[in-house]
């Protein structure tokens, strides 16, 4: 994030002194002014928000915003990534229009454009449709799925209904369930593997121990851990969150 905002700095920077730096109006001015027709449009007003937007990631990149603002609020603050992305694309877009009039480009670029949004919208369709089907109703115990669903060393990712997801990792023929959300940045830990021993989350590597959540020393991160257990094939798993740092005893497989 903050390689991004200097190479963005550094691109903004040329680009004023460039085009906006041999006449007789501040710089930036000239560079944002008019707002009548397309052609007029200032395409790097949307240049400008999304290097603030970068601005305020890189800000705020270090622990100490984390540590002081919460994992909450931090990634919220940082999911306005998306909206720098648009204003980049947009900035892109509408430079590249600016003195264009063969219509073939004109049509290629649009329908990029249509073609990057579009898939956004489907992934965060299949995303939720997703959601709804693997939701069960949280009840004392739960089946979750079969243990041959598991792979050694990763995680059947499971969500039950009003509650966070859990993952269920599969290691030296035993299972452990613990959250899903990883306590540094709120990272997918099911989607991670097991590293020497620990669940590694696959954002920043931080690590955690399946049977009681906790990061090894000397770090002093902690997860949520759950109850599961094994009946015959299937994996159960009790939906009530266990203290974070709370040990459980490992579910065997049989034959593992």
């Amino acid at each position: 994030g903050v390689m991004m905002f200097c190479l963005g700095l550094s691109h903004a920077a040329v680009a004023v002194g460039y085009y906006g730096g041999f006449g007789v109006r501040n710089p930036l001015v000239a560079m944002l002014a008019g707002y009548g027709t397309l052609s007029e449009w200032p395409f790097e007003a949307f240049g400008l928000v999304g290097l603030v937007i970068l601005f305020l990631m890189a800000a705020t990149s270090h622990d100490f915003w984390l540590a002081n603002l919460s994992a909450a609020t931090w990634k919220s603050l940082h999911m306005m990534v998306y909206v720098a992305y648009a204003a980049l694309v947009m900035h892109v877009t509408l430079g590249y229009l600016k003195d264009q009039t063969n219509i073939v480009p004109t049509s290629l670029v649009g329908a990029g454009l249509l073609l990057v949004a579009g898939l956004h919208v489907a992934a965060a369709a299949v995303e939720r449709r997703a959601r709804r089907s693997e939701m069960r109703p949280a009840s004392e115990w739960v089946d979750v799925c079969a243990t041959g669903e598991i792979p050694e060393d990763r995680a059947k990712v499971v969500c039950l209904k009003g509650r966070e997801r859990i993952a269920i990792f599969r290691h030296a023929g035993a299972l452990s369930a613990v959250s899903n959300v990883c306590a540094h940045q709120g990272g997918p830990l099911g989607e991670g593997k097991i590293v020497d021993g620990c669940i590694t989350c696959p954002w920043h590597g931080y690590q955690y121990r399946a049977e009681d959540g906790c990061s090894p020393p000397p770090f002093t991160e902690k997860i949520h851990t759950y109850q599961v257990r094994v009946i015959g094939s299937r994996v159960m798993v009790n939906p009530e969150a266990m203290p974070a740092g709370t040990r459980v005893e490992p579910a065997r497989i049989d034959g593992g």
